[in-house]
């Protein structure tokens, strides 16, 4: 069974940063695509950004230049970096883990929130 452990997340003010992180336990076949995604209220969930396990990123242009993921294969470890955060970053992330050989095997994490005040 695997689990997908989000954390990180919390208030802060406009141009400030916050760091997520997403801690995958259970087996998962080490070709994969890791993804944050985030959902504001009343906002379809939308893709922010992806890499691969060859380190490949994709981002969203929203947040191109100011957030940053990378991972820790070893430690099954998935991160973002969110730096100059704009009111509109408001959402709750959820770190995803997509399996490319079997994209059936499509993991999501329960969430974290994150406020930006103005």
């Amino acid at each position: 069974q695997v689990q997908l452990v989000e954390s990180g997340g919390g208030l802060v003010q406009a141009g400030g940063s916050l760091r997520l992180s997403c801690a995958a336990s259970g087996t998962i076949f080490s070709i994969n695509v890791a993804g944050w995604f985030r959902q504001a209220p009343g906002k379809q969930r939308e893709l922010v950004a992806a890499i691969t396990s060859g380190s490949t990123t994709n981002y969203a242009d929203s947040v191109k230049g100011r957030f940053t993921i990378s991972r820790d294969n070893a430690k099954n470890t998935v991160f973002l970096q969110m730096n100059s955060l704009k009111p509109e970053d408001t959402a709750v992330y959820y770190c995803n883990v997509r399996e490319v050989l079997d994209p059936t095997n499509n993991y999501w994490g329960q969430g974290t929130q994150v406020t930006v005040s103005s």
